[in-house]
């Protein structure tokens, strides 16, 4: 089961609606009983405008609904929480962090950002915290970046841990890097939309995420599917009743729906085909904006579909 795991980590294409699903997903856990905080990187700043009328914003784990929690990863911030519980001196972490000479290190090394991003997500998924006052959680999900940024961003532990060789930030490194290779603790979503480059992305994801971590998607969720409503036959009729060289919008818009509807299932037919991992879809919501209601909707469409 899906949300037995810890860490969910959801990835796709840009553009797909990965906010969407994570969000989704956290309302689908939360509904099962299980404690749980969706979570983005600092540099998106999407699930706190997805959840802005419950008023999410920032770096705080803030609550959302029973059960449910979100967070803005900051990485300024992650790396204080770090530092101070290795060093265990306040004045000391905030002297070090403060420093010009380590700001710019922290700014110019490699991968140095994602490494102490996804150490906090690793971090937000343990029992025992940084911060022993913290709160636990069943359930980490991850509102991931795109799916390049996201795998590069899921080998820097390993990186830095060979690097560093030895000391603390090895270890820690390595603690991340055993977690984000244990199927056991962790869930990969891939997030596509029923279109031929999405879903050639996610199909070229599963062999990369392979490579990266060693880990096969758990899921793939197709976004925005929109629904059949007519038959070949009853579509044909619909044609047949357009006058010839008359307008007649709305017959119109219903073929043109009933032709976008019918190329979104070829490409999600081509999806279950050559994925690996199970293919879930979720339907094309036909409203202006998305909130907490939607997002419920939406949430209770997945629990269903992961449960069967």
């Amino acid at each position: 089961m899906l949300f037995d795991r810890p860490l969910i980590y959801v990835t796709g294409k840009g553009g797909v609606g990965k906010t969407t699903v994570a969000a989704s997903l956290g309302l689908a856990a939360a509904a099962q009983g299980k404690r749980t905080i969706v979570c983005e990187v600092a540099d998106q700043d999407t699930i706190s405008r997805a959840f802005a009328e419950a008023g999410v914003s920032g770096d705080r784990e803030h609550r959302l609904a029973e059960d449910l929690w979100a967070i803005t990863v900051d990485p300024q911030r992650a790396l204080e929480e770090f530092l101070s519980k290795q060093l265990g001196a306040a004045p000391l972490m905030r002297t070090l962090t403060r420093s010009s000479a380590f700001q710019y290190f922290v700014a110019a090394a490699p991968g140095a950002k994602e490494l102490i991003t996804i150490a906090k997500i690793w971090e937000l998924a343990q029992l025992e915290r940084w911060t022993k006052a913290s709160r636990t959680y069943d359930c980490v999900i991850v509102d991931a970046p795109a799916s390049g940024h996201g795998l590069a961003m899921l080998t820097t532990p390993k990186t830095f841990g060979d690097i560093a060789r030895v000391g603390p930030i090895q270890r820690q490194a390595y603690k991340v890097r055993d977690m984000l290779s244990d199927p056991d603790r962790i869930a990969y979503v891939a997030v596509a939309l029923p279109e031929e480059m999405p879903v050639n992305e996610t199909l070229e994801l599963q062999d990369k995420l392979v490579d990266a971590v060693g880990v096969e998607l758990s899921a793939v969720v197709v976004n925005a599917v929109y629904p059949e409503r007519f038959t070949r036959s009853e579509a044909d009729a619909i044609r047949s009743a357009i006058p010839a060289g008359k307008p007649a919008p709305a017959l119109e818009a219903a073929l043109s729906a009933d032709a976008r509807a019918r190329s979104q299932a070829t490409h999600v037919r081509r999806l279950r085909k050559e994925s690996r991992a199970p293919v879930i879809t979720l339907p094309y919501l036909f409203e202006k904006e998305l909130g907490l209601d939607e997002y419920a909707r939406l949430g209770k469409a997945l629990g269903r579909r992961l449960d069967g």
